[in-house]
């Protein structure tokens, strides 16, 4: 039957079938109150006219033809990709090439350590973080942070330097990694 109903007759039946609930439990029926009745059945028919005429206004909106041709080109457009292969960056394909020339030691101890590339650079004034407790302690969740923003402001107009320069800042953020601190790292040239 629901089928057959429009979301207008729907909403009717809907509302009729809350606005009766509500009247039994508030105001139980009595043969002595019958006025009261008839009251609250004007009151309960004007909410459906009501709610019936906002139904119909707003159930009749079509999308223009503008926005569902839009829509129809952008999923068409869409189911010729294949799905989530997102080809790597110039600078994320920097960064791989960077952990991949560290010594395969220092690889293996890398291996848990997440390596993310951000622009938050300019915040921190930085082209690289660690955040984390050091191989020695671990008592917390490390993870390196590489800063792009900074890094292709600074170095981006030689791709050899911005090469060398990522190169750099991840060996600078493994030496912080396996312990080193600030001044240790810059001893080591870094």
């Amino acid at each position: 039957m629901s089928e057959r109903l429009s979301s207008a007759t729907r909403i009717i039946v809907m509302v009729c079938f809350l606005v009766g609930l509500a009247i039994v439990v508030l105001d139980p029926f009595t043969w002595s109150r019958v006025s009261g009745v008839v009251q609250l059945l004007a009151g309960a028919i004007a909410v459906v006219l009501v709610a019936a005429l906002v139904a119909m206004l707003l159930g009749h909106g079509e999308m223009p033809e503008e926005e569902f041709r839009r829509i129809s080109e952008r999923s068409e457009l869409m189911s010729t990709l294949p799905p989530g292969q997102l080809q790597p960056s110039e600078f994320e394909e920097a960064v791989v090439q960077a952990i991949d020339d560290l010594p395969a030691e220092f690889q293996e101890i890398l291996k848990d350590v997440p390596i993310v590339i951000s622009d938050l650079g300019h915040k921190y004034g930085a082209y690289g973080h660690y955040i984390g407790d050091t191989v020695a302690r671990d008592d917390f969740r490390d993870h390196i942070v590489i800063y792009q923003d900074t890094l292709e402001r600074d170095f981006g107009w030689d791709p050899d330097l911005l090469r060398a320069q990522i190169t750099r800042t991840v060996r600078h953020e493994v030496a912080h990694h396996l312990g080193w601190d600030e001044r240790g790292v810059e001893g080591l040239g870094l």
